[in-house]
């Protein structure tokens, strides 16, 4: 009884009790280990530590809450920022699909078919968003879609806090 009130006191003392804890917060983003989707060249290392904030955001064709974040995702690249997309465990043909149907906010994409590197980022599911300062640092962790109140409450003071 007293390990479940401790872990009780602990869930009921966070901000927000239904985020999933980062243990990859504030540390350099892992490895980026992805194959080709489309046409396109797939992002790299490098390209989350060229000095520029990014998002990596992890999502998939099949995934109804990424349907619902991607017009808000369109309307942050549109502003400036760069995203990478990392189609996970998806059929390339559906996931390009999507894109057509849906519109492509993404700098660059790549296919985590297997889903090999989202264990190395903490992936619990899609959609998950990463902000990535211009080091490589992982700045902040979004499980869940990106919906107009996660814009204004989390991921654009993220993104500023980021490129100070």
């Amino acid at each position: 009884f007293a390990g479940f009130a401790g872990l009780a006191l602990v869930g009921l003392g966070r901000d927000n009790p239904n985020e999933l804890p980062s243990a990859l917060q504030g540390k350099t983003a892992p490895a980026v280990a992805v194959t080709s989707l489309g046409d396109g060249a797939p992002f790299t290392d490098a390209d989350l530590r060229a000095g520029d904030v990014t998002l990596v955001n992890y999502w998939a064709s099949w995934c109804a809450p990424c349907r619902v974040e991607h017009p808000n995702l369109e309307e942050l690249a549109e502003s400036g920022l760069t995203i990478y997309g990392v189609n996970y465990k998806d059929k390339p043909g559906n996931a390009l699909g999507f894109l057509e149907e849906l519109g492509n906010p993404y700098a660059a994409l790549g296919a985590d078919a297997q889903g090999r590197m989202a264990l190395d980022w903490g992936v619990y599911g899609v959609p998950e968003t990463y902000v990535i300062d211009g080091d490589g640092h992982i700045v902040l962790r979004f499980a869940g879609p990106i919906t107009d109140r996660v814009m204004e409450k989390t991921l654009l003071p993220a993104i500023e806090a980021a490129r100070q």
